[in-house]
């Protein structure tokens, strides 16, 4: 089983100003709670053990509240100096870690996955990078994924309006040898400049899930989490 998640919480939350100033965007609060939280919560209930939290933008409000151990996970930190986008920041924490395979989520997105069932796939597989997908329809805010029968993705689309599609999740198990792929930079996109360059050279498999999924990252939906988290519970 995966033990080892790595967590991107160094957003700013640019959209999120008009409802929350001055917070790094996985702290925004719902229902009293930071968001973060929820996703810790998940985290513990999945069996992880260890996180590596990758923080930038206010890292000290982050790292005041959830410390070196929260609940039953220990906790590292990765602190951007400067902004590495999200492949640097997953690059970066990939380094630190101590375990050949990796959870790797979104502070500021929430995907109930089953991690068990996702790992299991990414074994039986043989992949070296796992991305969980979520079918959407009348969507015109993210990308699609496509995939093969065999789950091996074939392309990465753009955001256009779009009937139905299945969206990445922001859910990936990865292989420690993705390192050797990566960019020789410190700054890049995970999804642009790597995923979307290195489809062809790597095993990458997408598999749906339809489970429940949201996105603070815009105020409908900030509002929205307020009103579904209050029933939801691990």
């Amino acid at each position: 089983m995966i033990d080892t998640v790595i967590v991107l919480a160094g957003g700013l939350g640019t959209r999120l100003q008009s409802v929350v100033k001055d917070l790094p965007k996985p702290m925004a609060p719902i229902n009293g709670k930071p968001f973060l939280q929820y996703v810790f919560d998940y985290c513990s209930a999945s069996g992880i053990k260890n996180c590596i939290l990758s923080v930038g933008f206010k890292a000290d409000l982050i790292q005041g509240y959830f410390g070196n151990k929260f609940l039953d996970i220990n906790i590292k930190y990765c602190v951007e100096e400067n902004p590495m986008g999200t492949g640097g920041a997953i690059k970066a924490s990939m380094k630190i870690a101590g375990t050949d395979e990796v959870l790797i989520l979104n502070g500021d997105t929430f995907f109930d996955v089953p991690i068990g069932e996702m790992y299991s796939l990414h074994k039986k597989n043989n992949s070296d990078l796992s991305i969980a997908l979520k079918p959407m329809k009348n969507f015109d805010r993210y990308g699609i994924v496509k995939n093969k029968s065999d789950f091996s993705i074939s392309s990465f689309e753009e955001k256009v309006f779009r009937d139905e599609g299945n969206i990445n999740g922001g859910v990936y198990i990865a292989n420690k040898n993705i390192l050797n792929f990566f960019p020789p930079v410190d700054k890049f996109s995970f999804e642009k400049d790597f995923l979307e360059k290195q489809i062809d050279r790597l095993n990458m498999k997408g598999f749906v899930f339809e489970r429940y999924f949201i996105d603070i990252g815009i105020p409908e939906d900030y509002q929205k989490a307020q009103d579904d988290f209050a029933q939801f519970a691990y």
